[in-house]
């Protein structure tokens, strides 16, 4: 009854902001529509309008967890949540959401998660990350090249039209192949590269900042973790972080997410088509696996890409290849 009741506290406000945000872009198409507005205007619009979303609960933010879509950050999600869940008693198997944690336990914090692709088109800051300077941010990255062929999938067999158009990926009825995907300038690797050095360039301006890599969870993450629960001023001791771990191991998140084991997710934490193993959120969390979708002179031209224009603070470069072999 306990657990009921504190699901009903956390539930209630999350519907009611999912139903507030469809009606808000129900009421942005009826003006578009009624103005004659182009489809340039309309995806300003609605652009603009997601990112005065998110700059309100970035504001009201304990923390903020970024990353580019596709770098593991369910996995990492899974992982905090389940920390909470043991420090707080938590209800088991419900991915933290900003603030339902909070609305059921008063010490647990907001915890803001955003691939940072809208704020900057509501206060203008689209060449710097001010709207961060006074927040504690923890940045996630993953190798740009794996995080494209992830987008790739994602954009194949997950994404909505009308989120490939927002975002300038290659339209929803292109037949894409991966290798030009990837090269694409919208929302392949250049895409990807720009994120990153942005925030590289803007790391000394957070008022704290934690940088944590996708390949160094998978060699440890009890290490990893580790740091993030000091860094999110959680109590979690050595066991707690062990459980936590095994909790989110690769093989139990696809079973949950293949039996919709994640309660109120929706569809963030559910395959395309079960069918399908390439339309699971939860993929194949192999590091360096982008080498098997290309042939040797074509992994040569990405590997040059990276090599030129990537900034050397994330240690993704010629040098760094052998860091974490593919498992």
């Amino acid at each position: 009854m306990r657990d009921t009741l504190r699901l009903l506290r956390a539930s209630f406000p999350e519907a009611s902001k999912v139903v507030w945000r469809k009606a808000s872009r129900r009421l942005l198409k009826l003006k578009m529509d009624m103005t004659g507005a182009d489809q340039d205007e309309r995806i300003r619009a609605e652009r603009h309008m997601r990112g005065r979303e998110q700059f309100a609960s970035l504001q009201r933010a304990d923390a903020v967890v970024v990353s580019f879509g596709k770098s593991g950050r369910t996995w990492l999600r899974v992982m905090i949540s389940r920390l909470y869940q043991q420090v707080y008693d938590l209800p088991e198997d419900i991915l933290i959401g900003f603030d339902n944690f909070h609305n059921m336990d008063r010490r647990a914090p907001r915890l803001f998660f955003t691939h940072d692709n809208y704020i900057g088109d509501f206060t203008g800051n689209t060449d710097n990350k001010a709207d961060f300077y006074d927040k504690k941010v923890l940045l996630m990255m993953r190798d740009p090249r794996d995080v494209a062929v992830s987008q790739f999938f994602q954009w194949r067999y997950r994404m909505p039209s009308e989120k490939k158009l927002l975002n300038e990926y290659p339209a929803h009825d292109e037949d894409t192949p991966i290798y030009d995907f990837v090269l694409h300038e919208g929302g392949g690797l250049p895409k990807i590269i720009d994120f990153m050095n942005l925030w590289a360039r803007e790391m000394d301006k957070m008022r704290a900042l934690c940088l944590i890599r996708y390949e160094d969870m998978r060699a440890n993450p009890q290490t990893v973790l580790t740091e993030v629960a000091q860094f999110l001023e959680l109590p979690a001791d050595a066991a707690v972080i062990q459980e936590a771990v095994e909790y989110a191991d690769f093989e139990n998140m696809k079973k949950k997410e293949a039996d919709s084991g994640f309660r109120l997710s929706g569809a963030r934490v559910a395959p395309g088509d079960k069918s399908n193993p390439d339309s699971y959120k939860t993929r194949r969390a192999k590091v360096g696996g982008y080498r098997d979708y290309f042939d040797d002179a074509q992994v040569a031209v990405i590997d040059a890409l990276v090599e030129a224009r990537l900034d050397p603070v994330y240690r993704y470069g010629a040098a760094a290849k052998t860091d974490h072999p593919a498992e």
